[in-house]
């Protein structure tokens, strides 16, 4: 069973980190400012890699900054490439 946290400094830095069974398999590493969240990296580790974990952090990011009415700045590959492939689907949050 995976489990997504946010986890922030005091500064609005961090990530959304995914554990499986308590173990670190991923992040999506992230800064936080007033409405916008930037992204800037998306990342799983090699033994978890095509289980569709960098998917549920996405999904999990967009469910956040929807529920705070915030923005995203796509600076991470992953999720730009997300963005642009599905432009319908993240209209509302994309800021360009």
């Amino acid at each position: 069973m995976e489990t997504i946290k946010l986890e922030l400094d005091e500064k609005k830095h961090g990530n959304f980190n995914l554990y499986v069974d308590e173990k670190k398999l991923g992040e999506m590493t992230v800064s936080l400012k007033e409405d916008v969240l930037t992204v800037y990296h998306t990342g799983v580790e090699p033994e978890a890699e095509g289980k569709g974990y960098a998917k549920k952090l996405l999904e999990e990011m967009v469910s956040y900054v929807r529920t705070n009415k915030m923005m995203v700045k796509a600076l991470c590959p992953y999720v730009h490439a997300q963005f642009t492939k599905h432009p319908e689907e993240y209209k509302d949050i994309w800021k360009k």
